[in-house]
């Protein structure tokens, strides 16, 4: 079970977070406010932005990623994978069962 780390300008985070839900591409999305210092066209930038981590599934995190790269306003958006090397159980299964299709 994957959790991605996106970050997102604050103006975006929780419309992105909530579409991302809603559209059963992540069962949770946890967003935690953040200041960034990056490096962009050569400038040093620092800026405000939102963590989110999203809880999903490896059936599902190709799609994730396709529809966080849509909607996202950045032209090169931060999109991390972290496999999870232990998940309670019925954690699991939750995040599994929010995920999924549920005409199946």
């Amino acid at each position: 079970m994957p959790t991605a780390y996106v970050t997102a300008p604050p103006d975006a985070a929780d419309e992105l977070a909530r579409t991302l839900v809603e559209e059963r591409l992540a069962a949770c999305v946890n967003r935690v406010p953040c200041q960034s210092v990056y490096r962009w066209d050569g400038e040093v930038h620092d800026d405000d932005e939102v963590i989110l981590l999203a809880k999903t599934t490896d059936d599902r995190y190709d799609e994730f990623v396709s529809r966080v790269v849509e909607l996202h306003p950045y032209d090169v958006p931060c999109i991390e994978r972290f496999d999870e090397s232990h998940v309670l159980d019925e954690y699991a299964t939750w995040v599994a069962t929010e995920v999924s299709d549920p005409e199946n």
